[in-house]
């Protein structure tokens, strides 16, 4: 396996991780991984990330229930970024909508609505 944290995995080093459904190709998130991220979603078959607002690893759908399975883990060409082939339940952004990336440069509304935020959270 191909080490991405050759460096003994400074603690502060994170590298971009995309989510994508492993079905459709679809786009649904951008988050950061650090070692143990990567680790955990390893061993677990779930998607971990760091968060860096509060500064801790997190299980996505850990409060909302909305998990990531994760079916493969591709690595960009300078090994500095993770594709993660997710199957997603339920909505992957915390603002309710399948994807993060919902909305055009110009505010318009693209994307599917699947929860409400205020009944999840």
């Amino acid at each position: 396996m191909i080490d991405l944290f050759p460096d003994g995995g400074q603690a502060d080093r994170l590298i971009p991780a995309i989510a994508q459904d492993a079905g459709t190709g679809e786009v649904l998130m951008l988050a950061y991984m650090n070692q143990e991220a990567l680790r955990k979603t390893l061993e677990t078959g779930r998607a971990h990330y760091w968060s860096r607002s509060r500064k801790k690893l997190w299980l996505k759908g850990e409060s909302s229930g909305h998990v990531q399975r994760v079916r493969e883990i591709r690595i960009d060409c300078d090994q500095d970024a993770v594709l993660l082939l997710i199957d997603q339940e339920g909505g992957a952004c915390h603002t309710g909508y399948r994807s993060c990336f919902y909305r055009t440069i110009e505010g318009d509304i693209v994307g599917e609505k699947v929860f409400d935020p205020g009944e999840v959270y």
